[in-house]
């Protein structure tokens, strides 16, 4: 399928999902900061269970946006190395993703030892690699 229809149909499932993904890897760690704050073991729990649940569904926003993108990549070809760059970062935001899982894990399991403040500057590096990303695809500078 490589019609111009195809592709866009393709972008625009690709782009849905990556902004839902940062959506909930830009929440995640608000809930992290919250849950660092909390001493009330029920509050704690509500938002462990809170923790889990986005994380599940972030997960699988981000495989979405991953075969699209790949979907993106092989099927029509895209290429450059602008590409490469951006591919790079993709790999860092995944392995931030999976950082995520093991901060909810350790949470849930009460081995939390970080400060909100801690949690707070954590916050921001989903934002920084999406700022490169966009900037890589849109303006391809290599």
């Amino acid at each position: 399928m490589s019609s111009p229809i195809a592709y866009l149909w393709v972008k625009a499932f690709h782009i849905i999902f990556v902004m839902s993904w940062m959506a909930g890897l830009f929440y995640l760690p608000r809930l992290f900061v919250n849950h660092a704050m909390e001493s009330n073991p029920a509050a704690q729990e509500r938002l462990a269970l809170m923790e889990r649940k986005l994380f599940r569904f972030t997960t699988g926003l981000a495989h979405l946006a991953i075969i699209f993108g790949l979907w993106l990549m092989l099927g029509f070809h895209i290429g450059g190395g602008w590409l490469h760059a951006k591919l790079a970062l993709v790999v860092a935001l995944i392995v931030y993703h999976v950082w995520c899982g093991r901060v909810m894990r350790d949470f849930a399991a009460g081995r939390n030892k970080r400060s909100h403040v801690w949690y707070r500057w954590f916050n921001e590096i989903p934002a920084l690699l999406m700022f490169a990303i966009v900037i890589l695809v849109v303006v391809k500078p290599f």
